[in-house]
């Protein structure tokens, strides 16, 4: 049986080095059918990686004007022909076979994710060294993930009728827009989590994706309270978060594969080169 082709979307924000090392991931899957839909929010160019990956089914949408990731990911889906869908951000990495995996799973479900690790670093050049690691996985039910969700987009699969009904991604969710997708999917299709951690989710404590001030945040969690009647929530600190009882207890075991080891891309590659030349 023929193996049905993956849209993928990705969008991105002056993060060349990056989306560089998610190409080198993306390059390194057991799964090779692959389209892959890197939207450019208005950042500055991103030529290189098609060249460094020919390899790669790569389609480089630019944005004429910086709109925020949200309507980035809904320039991507309108660009999408396939029959099945992965999201990504252009900082975070899929562990080879993480896509395979993903495919297997979605058999009996119409929207699957992963666990993933959570990771601090260092940069060494281009590259990302990991400094810090945990793993992300916890049992999921609607009740649950009402209240606290667990639902990490990145390397997430869904087929393409989901589109059909929930249309587009959110954007007056901002923040929240990961979790405004799972709880309307939820209560339509069936989702499914996979209790594998091959998703590999970046955080730097010098300013990563999760640092967001709550002064910021209230509005859209009010936003996303009153649209799926989730009551008061809290805009506590993600970490402290974690440690409550309620989320303690929701803790799950998973399949733990990465080993630590940095994803080097080509481009950091060619830099290290461009700099041994240059002192020689």
């Amino acid at each position: 049986m023929e193996q049905p082709w993956i849209s993928v979307i990705i969008p991105t924000y002056n993060r060349l080095g990056m989306v560089s090392e998610l190409m080198e991931s993306l390059s390194r899957q057991t799964y090779r059918k692959l389209h892959l839909i890197v939207v450019n929010d208005a950042g500055e160019p991103l030529h290189a990686i098609r060249e460094l990956y020919p390899e790669l089914d790569i389609t480089l949408v630019d944005m004429e004007t910086n709109q925020k990731h949200v309507h980035a990911r809904n320039r991507g889906l309108e660009l999408v022909q396939d029959e099945y869908i992965m999201l990504c951000d252009d900082d975070d990495l899929l562990l080879p076979t993480h896509v395979e995996r993903m495919m297997r799973e979605i058999g009996n479900a119409d929207l699957v994710y992963s666990d993933v690790e959570i990771f601090d670093y260092v940069l060494e050049g281009a590259t990302r060294r990991a400094t810090k690691r945990f793993v992300f996985a916890y049992d999921s039910d609607l009740a649950a993930m009402r209240r606290f969700s667990t639902f990490v987009s990145s390397g997430c699969l869904f087929r393409r009728t989901l589109l059909d009904k929930l249309v587009r991604f959110d954007a007056d969710m901002h923040h929240y827009w990961d979790w405004d997708f799972y709880l309307r999917a939820a209560e339509q299709f069936r989702v499914k989590r996979v209790p594998s951690a091959s998703a590999l989710y970046a955080f730097s404590e010098q300013g990563g994706n999760m640092s967001g001030s709550h002064e910021d945040m209230r509005p859209y969690l009010d936003r996303l309270s009153a649209k799926h009647g989730l009551g008061e929530l809290p805009t506590k600190n993600f970490f402290v978060l974690l440690e409550e009882p309620e989320v303690q207890g929701r803790k799950a075991q998973t399949e733990v594969l990465w080993d630590g080891e940095p994803f080097v891309s080509r481009y950091a590659r060619a830099l290290a080169d461009q700099e041994g030349k240059a002192e020689g």
